[in-house]
């Protein structure tokens, strides 16, 4: 009876202690994003790094090299995200006006379909069309506004690439060579780092063929549409929609409803190619989470950092479960939350133990 109490006060306290930690990272969110996309950006230039003093460059100087390539895009990003967001935002209540205008155009049509009196007029009521692209819009606004931290964020990202270089000489001394203490550690950041940068990859090219596809059909804004296609490629599941309906209902009310069909099936193609094919032939492993944790990891983070933390909800989670895979206690929920090859292995492997033993 004691040991079922004591057992319940601890998952009490546990619970307790998660939800302070969470309504405290939201808290001093504006301290914490900048530091998480530190390490984002130092998780995709390391590898860059240590090509650079794999080739005798000191670290210092392949570290600068690196921060000053990341100064020049960052740069290039916030240029295209401040012109094309304020000519967007000024243009947002009259696409939004249009938009209801075909909606309730609909309606009226539906209506006369119909031949009798319905609450068809009232859809605009129900559904908000210009819901879509007002998000999208608050949601570059915001990241915008992420990136004025540019310089806070950058120099982070130094003395990060700078530790990460002498971090393995720092664990032999202290550890001993051989004792394998980082070695969970070092696998992980490197699959994090490889995932981090062949994701970079692929959203690249998403966002270059999205630019592509908008100048071709005649959209406004076309960097717009290629650099949140770009950005949105590294959010899960959703991502690549988040980023397409915008652009659609856009092509709806600027073009018509051919071109917005057209621009539908061009977004999806291009993210059946890039997400589907090219991209699992990358990686050749997933991100080692169940879809529904992707999806719910999404929403979590995103409601506690923002825009950034639906960027980054796949790294933090991975993060997470790295946490949980390292205790035995807590290692159940890891599996629980990994994917089916993940519940597969840890299978194989206690069946092995019972063998052993």
């Amino acid at each position: 009876m004691e040991s079922f109490a004591a057992k319940n006060s601890t998952a009490l306290i546990s619970a307790a202690a998660i939800v302070v930690i969470v309504f405290g990272m939201q808290a001093a969110s504006a301290l914490l994003v900048p530091f998480l996309l530190a390490v984002f950006f130092a998780m995709i230039a390391i590898r860059p790094m240590l090509w650079l003093q794999s080739h005798r460059v000191p670290s210092a100087l392949a570290a600068l090299i690196i921060v000053i390539a990341m100064m020049l895009i960052l740069g290039l990003v916030a240029g295209i995200l401040g012109n094309s967001i304020a000519d967007f935002t000024a243009q947002l209540p009259n696409y939004q006006a249009r938009l209801e205008s075909i909606v309730t155009s609909t309606g009226d049509f539906i209506e006369s379909l119909l031949g009798e009196e319905t609450d068809v007029e009232n859809l605009t009521d129900l559904v908000d069309p210009g819901f879509a692209m007002g998000f999208a819009a608050n949601i570059l606004t915001s990241l915008q506004g992420v990136l004025t931290n540019t310089f806070l964020i950058l120099f982070a990202m130094v003395f990060i690439l700078l530790e990460a270089a002498s971090m393995g000489i720092k664990a032999n001394a202290a550890f001993g060579e051989g004792t394998g203490v980082f070695d969970r550690t070092r696998e992980f950041l490197h699959n994090l780092g490889r995932y981090l940068g062949i994701k970079t990859i692929v959203s690249l090219a998403t966002g270059f063929c999205t630019c592509i596809l908008a100048l071709v059909v005649g959209l406004d804004f076309p960097l717009l549409w290629g650099m949140l296609a770009f950005l949105f490629n590294y959010v899960p599941t959703i991502g690549s929609i988040i980023a397409a309906v915008p652009a659609v209902l856009l092509a709806l009310i600027q073009l018509g409803v051919p071109e917005a069909t057209t621009t539908a099936i061009g977004f999806l193609s291009i993210n059946v190619i890039f997400g589907n094919i090219v991209e699992p032939r990358l990686m050749g492993y997933g991100v080692g989470i169940s879809p529904l944790v992707v999806f719910l990891s999404l929403v979590l983070w995103g409601w506690i950092f923002g825009p950034v933390g639906m960027l980054l909800s796949v790294p933090l989670t991975m993060t997470v479960k790295m946490a949980l895979e390292a205790n035995e206690d807590t290692r159940w929920i890891a599996i629980l939350i990994g994917s089916e090859r993940d519940a597969e292995y840890a299978l194989a492997q206690r069946a092995q133990d019972e063998e052993n033993a």
